[in-house]
């Protein structure tokens, strides 16, 4: 995960994505998969277009007309946003 990131949003009609800049300057256009919740917070899933399999898990929270990506530092709630998000990708299978 990465630390700091700068965060330029992109939308499409059909398709939201975003530009993550990391620490090192390196820049990776995301596919935003989806928002949800987890005991109260949000959390965003993040598909990067970098021909990995990789998901990253933020999270989320809406300021005025912009957003915000937040590092998940504790490895409990990072394990249950992502016990959320698996189950919520095989419910749409």
């Amino acid at each position: 995960m990465a630390n700091d990131e700068y965060v330029e949003e992109f939308e499409d009609e059909e398709e939201q994505f975003i530009t993550l800049e990391f620490d090192d300057g390196e820049e990776v256009e995301c596919e935003v998969l989806g928002v949800f919740d987890v005991d109260g917070k949000e959390y965003i899933a993040l598909l990067p277009d970098d021909g990995s399999d990789d998901v990253y898990l933020y999270g989320y929270r809406e300021a005025d007309d912009d957003f915000e990506l937040i590092d998940i530092e504790d490895d409990a709630e990072f394990e249950a946003v992502s016990k959320e998000f698996e189950r919520l990708t095989a419910e749409e299978e």
